[in-house]
């Protein structure tokens, strides 16, 4: 789809519609996770809220417990600003772990690990660690289903704008968020979707470059999270500097850093998360063993009979999720004219997912691809249920 030029700037664009959410909302939150994104929303909406007569201005943080110091010193003097109120959220949320497959998830804040936690809880009046505090909560909540509860619950049956800090260029999945025209909107606004009744996401600084939030920042004096100048002068490219919760199946490749930038942050962090040093030593040096390259079949076997072999070394539980997943792929193809599902394919057919093979199943397996993405699933609702009713199973026992 085309880029479309209008006669604003883009700090211009995001000021006018910072000033339209609070002039049409009484109820507003940001959603703060300590990048850079994210801090530059908050410090452009504070300025809006300013001219609204609307401080102080009401601020979510999902703190996921292994995080950089730097960004935890960043969430403090900003939470600590007179402007901002923090519901700074600690609580023991289920999240992804890509980096073990004995153990593919982790609770941060789990009470029952609080000798080995990455860190202790911050001191602010903000946080809140007591699991009773929101009536929706139970342990072991996805962050994808607390973000929206938190909203629903803010919100208390008035509308309410979410300003969310995501910019199309960041990743194709952003862009699809900004310009699906499905979605439901407030008032026709493409930068806007309707989240649950009475809550609407906006996205103030969708059409942002990277360039354009340093340049905002220097310009603006804004206050920012030190860490990306560590990741500058350790030779990260300027489009690849993210934050995010480091195991996930994407960011784990980022997981090496957490050595070269803060060596205390990451000793503590492979104390506390699974396979976390395995996910360093492959994912900088030898990528093909996370299957980020070509699979390295041993000898004597078929794609086929290697993957079989993969499954028979996993736990019970993890096999069991795996096969589920493969099976339904068979049957999609089968369904479409793939009776037999052949070892390889054309490499390009495969990498753009249009035709199956053996080789494609083997690379979910040795990649750890929990929602098996390599054959064109993703996370379900009824996955994550289905988490959660294993989460509640286990700590009854």
């Amino acid at each position: 789809m085309p880029k479309h030029y209008k006669d604003q700037n883009v700090n211009e664009a995001a000021i006018s519609r910072m000033d339209y959410v609070f002039s049409h909302f009484n109820k507003v939150y940001v959603s703060f996770s300590g990048g850079k994104d994210s801090g530059l929303m908050l410090n452009m909406a504070i300025e809006a809220a300013r001219r609204a007569g609307k401080l102080p201005v009401h601020v979510l943080i999902v703190d996921l417990e292994a995080q950089y110091r730097h960004t935890i010193d960043y969430v403090t003097r900003m939470a600590n600003r007179k402007e901002v109120k923090a519901y700074w959220v600690c609580l023991p949320i289920h999240l992804r772990n890509a980096v073990s497959q004995i153990h593919p998830h982790w609770l941060c804040w789990d009470p029952e690990k609080r000798n080995v936690w990455v860190r202790e809880l911050p001191e602010h009046p903000g946080v809140i660690s007591n699991e009773s505090f929101f009536p929706f909560f139970r342990r072991g909540m996805e962050f994808e289903e607390f973000v929206p509860e938190f909203g629903k619950w803010f919100a208390d049956g008035t509308d309410t704008a979410c300003l969310v800090g995501i910019r199309s260029d960041e990743s194709l999945n952003r862009f699809r968020t900004i310009k699906n025209e499905r979605k439901e909107t407030y008032k026709d606004l493409q930068w806007s979707t309707r989240m649950k009744e009475h809550l609407y996401n906006f996205y103030p600084v969708y059409d942002w470059t990277t360039e354009d939030i340093w340049v905002a920042n220097g310009k603006s004096g804004y206050d920012y999270n030190k860490i990306y100048d560590l990741m500058y002068l350790a030779g990260v490219p300027l489009h690849q500097q993210r934050l995010c919760q480091p195991f996930g199946d994407d960011q784990r490749k980022g997981l090496y850093l957490y050595k070269i930038l803060e060596p205390d942050t990451w000793t503590r962090v492979v104390g506390r998360v699974e396979g976390a040093n395995f996910g360093n030593r492959y994912s900088e040096n030898n990528k093909s063993a996370l299957g980020y390259f070509k699979v390295c079949l041993p000898e004597g076997y078929t794609y086929e009979s290697y993957a079989k072999f993969l499954l028979n070394t996993m736990p019970p539980n993890l096999r069991e999720h795996y096969l589920t997943k493969i099976n339904k792929f068979i049957d999609w193809w089968k369904e479409h004219g793939v009776v037999t599902i052949p070892n390889a394919a054309d490499p390009n057919l495969e990498m753009r997912k249009k035709a199956p093979s053996w080789r494609r199943i083997c690379k979910v397996l040795l990649k750890n691809d929990y929602w098996c993405e390599g054959l064109s699933f993703s996370q379900t609702k009824r996955d994550m249920e289905r988490q959660q009713k294993l989460i509640l199973k286990y700590m009854a026992l």
